[in-house]
């Protein structure tokens, strides 16, 4: 078996207190199950296909162990699984802090409105719209940093098949929608999900018109999550330092913007036609 190398990108997050916590539990499990096998970090490691260096990292808290990793060692020491299972959390390890916060709270979510002005929003995202978009980015990111934010953007759209499913708006311009970002095929299909996710039965899509001179989310993004306890939070990029805020009257403000930005876009009816229309025109 090849010796697989020690890539960047699977470096752990030392400001990331759960990520830490969950990399030094697996590396623990690793390190007491493999001495009590009776191998040696060399042996170990020859038998799984990486370095022996790798293996102190892991075990030491210091590296995410790949998938590939886990599999390997579960097979090797006999666990049962045991440590297969483990990817589950190690994967949302990976994910930036800000993403699987991010996430977690539009997870909990029983309403969520967003209005985006310069992308389509990540949960609307396909695969590879996602991988033009970061991979777009100056300086660029590494190719294992760009499936890294991939994976956890796509991963948040899981929100698609909760149950009972949150009920979700999104507000999108008309010229990010004209922007064939990853070329006539990637765009295409990224249209094609707009529709398919468009046409859900908790999902209002809407379209604002560059025929609209002026409206209220020319300051930029708006976003905002209502939860079952009925609190909420939101954040736009125009307001109150672009940060989130859960101020019954700074969401207030949130609520008027995002709601005559609604009531200026096409209707729903309107905005998935206006997106056939687009695909007609390839």
């Amino acid at each position: 078996m090849a010796v697989e190398v020690d890539e960047p990108g699977w470096e752990v997050d030392p400001d990331d207190e759960w990520g830490v916590a969950v990399i030094a539990m697996v590396g623990r499990q690793l390190k007491l199950l493999r001495e009590a096998a009776g191998m040696r970090a060399a042996e170990f490691g020859a038998a799984i296909g990486y370095g022996e260096d790798l293996v102190y990292k892991v075990e030491g808290g210091r590296r995410i162990p790949r998938q590939t990793y886990l599999d390997r060692s579960d097979q090797v020491l006999d666990a049962g699984g045991v440590i297969s299972a483990t990817w589950e959390d190690v994967k949302k390890v990976r994910y930036p802090k800000k993403v699987r916060e991010q996430g977690k709270a539009e997870a909990k979510a029983v309403e969520i409105g967003l209005y985006e002005c310069h992308i389509i929003p990540g949960l609307l995202q396909t695969r590879e719209h996602a991988e033009a978009v970061i991979g777009a980015a100056q300086p660029p990111y590494s190719p294992d940093d760009v499936e890294r934010m991939v994976a956890a953007r796509l991963a948040r759209q899981s929100i698609f098949g909760r149950s009972p499913a949150p009920a979700l708006s999104f507000v999108m311009e008309e010229g990010v929608l004209r922007r064939r970002i990853g070329g006539t095929m990637v765009w295409c299909r990224q249209l094609e999900r707009l529709l398919e996710v468009g046409n859900l039965h908790n999902v209002v899509l809407q379209v604002m018109p560059m025929a609209c001179e002026t409206h209220s989310g020319l300051d930029g993004r708006i976003e905002l999550l209502k939860f079952p306890d009925g609190t909420a939070v939101g954040r736009s990029d125009g307001a109150f330092n672009g940060r989130s805020t859960a101020e019954p009257k700074h969401l207030r403000i949130l609520e008027l913007r995002y709601g005559t930005i609604r009531a200026q876009a096409l209707s729903p009816g309107e905005s998935l036609a206006f997106i056939e229309q687009l695909l007609g025109e390839t």
